[in-house]
């Protein structure tokens, strides 16, 4: 069975040919443009190929409720020429094959559930933490949805009073932890770009602590049983530790468990299946879609 699994991001559309098993054995990308130049190449892509299947894992808000006619679209997305998209139902007409879609960070969370750092367990979170923030959430063996989708990364933190930037740079909302969080904040708050800051810049320090925020918020909210950070920021590994070390100070020992006590460095942890989790996800959702 050939699928295929479309990362559908909000610079590149990254197109992956594999196996059910999650083995990727293609890729190619393209630039996200408009959807009159982009989705052609997509599709052409996907049709040399011949696929069987396609999973897509998309850049969001998306409309999830499988009754609604408007099923599959990108919505209220800052991407202008993508707002109101029908991606889902555009391949399923162009390719006449099952696809099925979630958004990108619903699609890692399923991977590092099924075969990454969350194998074997009932409930996980993935959070991004890259241009953007998202999460995506595992539970009772399922992707939760709910009313839309989490939207992990407009979540409200209470701002660090050592902050020089404390409104953050979300057009949405003042204080969310995008807007503080992101790596768009982090160049705006000390210009630079985020990987040009050395390891002992403060500003790690104050991304541990608003990460760290979200974490507990996570873990008094629903209790996963792993957390999982990825995206660029989060290639800065030296964060970990301070995450973890802000963790417990917040929680201040309300949540009594040994993997947060004890393990909290097996707790809170970076993506098993390193930089493939999005593209594992896709394909997996390829694997089940009908």
């Amino acid at each position: 069975m050939i699928l295929g699994a479309l990362e559908a991001g909000g610079t590149k559309m990254v197109c992956s040919i594999g196996t059910a098993e999650g083995q990727v054995l293609e890729q190619v990308s393209y630039p996200t443009t408009s959807p009159e130049e982009t989705m052609p190449k997509i599709i052409g892509f996907f049709k040399d190929a011949k696929v069987d299947a396609v999973g897509i894992g998309c850049f969001g808000p998306l409309d999830l409720n499988p009754a609604s006619p408007t099923y599959g679209c990108i919505t209220t997305t800052p991407k202008l020429l993508w707002r109101n998209y029908p991606i889902l139902a555009e391949m399923r007409s162009q390719l006449g094959v099952p696809a099925a879609i979630d958004t990108d960070v619903n699609a890692a969370a399923l991977a590092e559930a099924t075969l990454g750092a969350a194998k074997g367990l009932d409930s996980c979170l993935y959070v991004t933490i890259g241009t953007g923030v998202g999460g995506g959430v595992f539970i009772g063996g399922k992707l939760v949805h709910g009313l839309v989708h989490p939207e992990f990364g407009h979540m409200l933190l209470r701002v660090e009073a050592d902050d020089p930037l404390p409104h953050g740079v979300c057009p949405y909302h003042d204080g969310c932890l995008e807007g503080l969080a992101a790596g768009p904040s982090i160049g705006e708050r000390w210009g630079k770009k985020a990987y040009e800051l050395a390891p002992d810049h403060p500003a790690w320090d104050l991304e541990a602590r608003y990460l760290a925020q979200m974490c507990v918020n996570a873990i008094v909210s629903f209790s996963p049983e792993k957390i999982i950070l990825g995206g660029g920021v989060m290639q800065q590994k030296h964060l970990f530790p301070l995450i973890h070390r802000y963790v417990l100070k917040l929680l201040g020992g309300y949540v009594q468990h040994p993997m947060i006590l004890e393990h909290i460095d097996q707790y809170i942890v970076e993506p098993g299946l390193d930089t493939k989790s999005g593209v594992t996800g896709a394909l997996l959702l390829a694997r089940d879609a009908r």
